[in-house]
């Protein structure tokens, strides 16, 4: 049950910031563009499963992307409120698919669950 309602939340958090990023006549070729830009976080991986799953989970935080968001609003930046939405989407995203915060242990360990 909890796992379902990680997954529909992050169905809403994609859909919110689809509706914002339109709302606020953003581009949405950049949002697509963007989208999976996050997942280049995975190549601290290379480095090992301690350091991949900080750069990861670093990548995979709403606390992040959401700092982003709000530092975009407060500056007035159109740029930094778009990268804050389409990180936060993928996020969502992710949530949706499954994924999940990384352990330490191994890439397929997740908060979620194991993949």
């Amino acid at each position: 049950m909890n796992k379902k309602i990680i997954r529909l939340e992050g169905l809403l958090v994609f859909l919110a910031c689809i509706y914002t990023f339109v709302l606020n006549d953003y581009k949405l070729v950049w949002f697509f563009v963007l989208l999976l830009f996050p997942d280049i976080s995975m190549l601290g991986y290379l480095k090992g499963n301690k350091a991949g799953a900080v750069t990861y989970n670093l990548f995979h935080t709403y606390l992040v992307s959401g700092s982003v968001l709000v530092i975009g609003i407060i500056i007035k930046s159109d740029i930094l409120i778009q990268l804050g939405i389409i990180w936060t989407a993928h996020i969502g995203i992710d949530r949706l698919m499954g994924y999940g915060l990384k352990y330490t242990t191994d890439f397929k360990d997740t908060h979620l669950d194991r993949l």
